[in-house]
């Protein structure tokens, strides 16, 4: 059984039939899946942080948004920027990043 350390749900506005066509979308959150998981490659990170995409959480004007559990941390209005950030600070240093939290 997996025991990541970390588990993202990463908004990408994905509907029932797999369309993805909401705000955060739109916003570039599909991207920003694939660059966080490069960034927990390139960290060697990959085992300890599980990713999934999800659909709407219903706070479209923070979007995109991440959370991340155990803790329920929860991220908006994420840039490529930010998601290195997150993974410095939050993943590696064990520390969430205040200013990127809604």
């Amino acid at each position: 059984m997996v025991s990541p350390k970390f588990h993202v749900f990463m908004c990408t506005s994905c509907t029932l039939n797999g369309q993805q066509r909401g705000f955060c979308a739109k916003a570039g959150s599909p991207d920003l899946v694939q660059k966080l998981m490069m960034e927990l490659e390139d960290r060697d990170l990959s085992s300890e942080v599980m990713v999934n995409n999800t659909g709407c959480f219903g706070i479209c004007d923070k979007g995109p948004i991440m959370v991340v559990y155990p803790e329920g941390v929860w991220y908006g209005a994420l840039t490529e920027e930010a998601i290195e950030t997150i993974c410095e600070e939050h993943f590696e240093g064990g520390t969430p990043v205040e200013s990127l939290r809604i």
